[in-house]
């Protein structure tokens, strides 16, 4: 008796296994998302945002009318309270994020799920890109610097793990992704002479699994593109875009952003690498595969942090695993995944800086621009200084006013 009412125990728990194992986005469903579902920040790997859906198409689009209003109210407002998120679309329903909150929402009817709020202990709140959906389970980053998973169904928080320090001014607005058994996180922060990076951590508890900096290691050839190594290892370089994945190269793509300090290049001579790079890491070691670098020696703050979008192609009649990126300094690349080699590089915006295709190693120092966007920000936002005086433009290293 006891042994048959364990069998029965066994089937009973092997049939809520299959049942659940339906439910969740398992590692094959992200590899190949349903046409209905939109699991991840890009839609699917490629970075592309496509979608095969058709009812919707040119010929009736025009008569949509509206179906519902969720007003997703959070309290505070300024800028951080708009949404900036990509709302992710999993089995009916919509989870989209603002800084320190995650809601669930019925996309048939507006009906509210559920909303977390994260008790916040500070941060630059500027806007979240959105989160990541794994088994049950989503994950979003914070302003205030911690990775928090929530069960999809009803939003209840599972854990909450490190990523940043807030102290460093470093803060979070990135969109992770999964791979296999990867919450992939980046960072944000442009306040202080800090690195970028970019880092895994175990969906199941949050634990660290390996972290990539955004510089080379003393010693390393690419070290010689600074000055100096306390210059190199606090040079910026955040991650705060989207990423890209290939499979069957197992290789993670994702851009850098800007050198520090952020305007003024005469304290950091050279290419400045990694920073305003393209990156390939192999995403179970977070080992770097190959570079390229956009902008060398950015003194724009042209982050390369533009989605690098994959594509397969033939080129001169061979079949070529393809990645391009529309970079924010006016330039378009397309590069062999494979081994970073650049392929086409042209310009798709009109641009007053150097003519010409960029070379890896030829840096290409511009002129600095002699007021700082800090100023400019400053400028939009109030009238006058604090202390009632008129405003005031700043004058930085290395450039003449």
């Amino acid at each position: 008796m006891p042994s048959s009412i364990t069998g029965k125990v066994l089937v009973a728990s092997s049939l809520l296994l299959a049942a659940l194992e339906g439910q969740s986005l398992t590692p094959s469903k992200l590899l190949q998302p349903p046409k209905d579902m939109w699991p991840m920040y890009n839609g699917d790997y490629s970075g592309r945002r496509f979608s095969n859906l058709n009812k919707i198409n040119d010929s009736n689009v025009s008569s949509l009318s509206l179906a519902w209003v969720y007003r997703a109210s959070a309290g505070g407002g300024g800028f951080g309270g708009a949404i900036k998120a990509t709302p992710l679309l999993i089995d009916g329903v919509l989870y989209f994020t603002i800084p320190d909150h995650a809601w669930a929402i019925d996309a048939r009817t507006g009906r509210e799920v559920w909303h977390f709020t994260w008790p916040s202990k500070g941060g630059i709140h500027i806007g979240s890109r959105g989160a990541a959906a794994y088994g049950n389970w989503l994950y979003f980053e914070t302003p205030d610097c911690n990775l928090v998973s929530l069960n999809l169904q009803d939003g209840k928080e599972r854990w909450h793990a490190p990523f940043c320090d807030l102290d460093l001014m470093y803060f979070g607005s990135v969109a992770p992704l999964v791979i296999k058994n990867h919450v992939i996180t980046g960072v944000s922060g442009d306040d202080l002479d800090i690195p970028g990076y970019i880092e895994s951590h175990d969906p199941e508890t949050g634990a660290l699994q390996w972290r990539w900096y955004a510089y080379p290691q003393p010693g390393d050839p690419e070290a010689k593109s600074w000055p100096n190594v306390d210059a190199m290892m606090h040079g910026g370089g955040m991650t705060w875009g989207s990423y890209t994945y290939d499979p069957e190269l197992n290789l993670l793509y994702f851009g850098t952003g800007n050198p520090q300090p952020v305007i003024s290049g005469k304290g950091r001579e050279g290419d400045n690498l990694y920073t305003e790079s393209i990156i390939a890491l192999n995403p179970d070691t977070g080992k770097m595969a190959w570079y390229f670098q956009p902008s060398p020696h950015d003194t724009h703050d042209w982050d390369a942090n533009e989605a690098p979008v994959l594509i397969d192609g033939e080129i001169n009649g061979q079949k070529r695993k393809l990645l391009a990126q529309a970079s924010r300094n006016g330039y378009f690349f397309v590069l062999d995944r494979m081994t970073g080699k650049n392929i086409v590089t042209t310009t798709f915006a009109k641009r007053t800086g150097p003519k010409g295709s960029m070379r890896r190693d030829s840096p290409f120092p511009i002129r600095p621009r002699c007021r700082s966007w800090m100023v400019l920000w400053f400028r939009r936002t109030r009238r006058v200084l604090p202390t009632g005086r008129p405003r005031a433009s700043v004058r930085l290293p290395g450039c003449s006013m």
